[in-house]
């Protein structure tokens, strides 16, 4: 038995048992299994997003971004069985709620979204990572970004080939959104972590 593995789930678990402190657990459970760059600023991001979707809609922040947080972390790691390893992770974390919305973050898997968290997931995953991707390719990378050059770009499919342009518009329909509100609401939260994001 590896003791070390052993000692390490005991801590995140004392860690899960504590509500306050649950999004420190779930950042120790990322790094234990994601490396990439690119994932983790994904990851982040989405996190960043789905706190700020939760504020807006008076739901719970915490939750939000741990779902945001998670919901790609077995990814890298496990992409055959993606997002199971996670899911079933969570469950064992007593967290059965975050386990169904990130079981659910792409509509085709067909599982139900009941609640609202498991609306978000989906309305911040692709678009977000289609903003950033926008970001990437501009001079002054978030800063003046609009929400019109968004939209043209969603209408290339050359331009990041592989976010699914079906799942962005799904996830602002399943909030109750417009697509423009929501590219202006994610464009915002980027720009207020442009720094962190390294997206100056």
């Amino acid at each position: 038995m590896n003791l070390r593995k052993v000692t390490s789930m005991k801590h995140i678990f004392s860690i899960f048992s504590k509500k306050k402190m649950i999004r420190a657990a779930a950042k120790e459970i990322l790094a234990s299994m994601t490396k990439s760059e690119s994932l983790l600023r994904h990851a982040r991001t989405v996190e960043l997003v789905m706190e700020a979707l939760a504020e807006k809609l008076g739901e719970n922040p915490e939750q939000y971004a741990v779902t945001g947080l998670l919901h790609d972390a077995d990814y890298e790691m496990y992409p055959d069985q993606h997002p199971q390893v996670i899911v079933d992770k969570l469950k064992e974390l007593g967290e059965p709620e975050i386990a169904h919305a990130i079981a659910g973050h792409y509509t085709k898997w067909a599982v139900p979204k009941i609640s609202m968290l498991d609306k978000c997931i989906v309305a911040a995953d692709e678009l977000t990572g289609f903003i950033v991707a926008c970001a990437l390719i501009r001079p002054t990378k978030i800063d003046g970004m609009k929400v019109k050059s968004v939209t043209k770009k969603l209408k290339t499919a050359t331009f990041a080939a592989k976010v699914d342009r079906e799942e962005v518009y799904k996830g602002a329909e399943l909030i109750g959104w417009e697509l423009n509100e929501l590219i202006s609401f994610i464009i915002d939260v980027l720009q207020k972590n442009k720094v962190e994001l390294e997206l100056v």
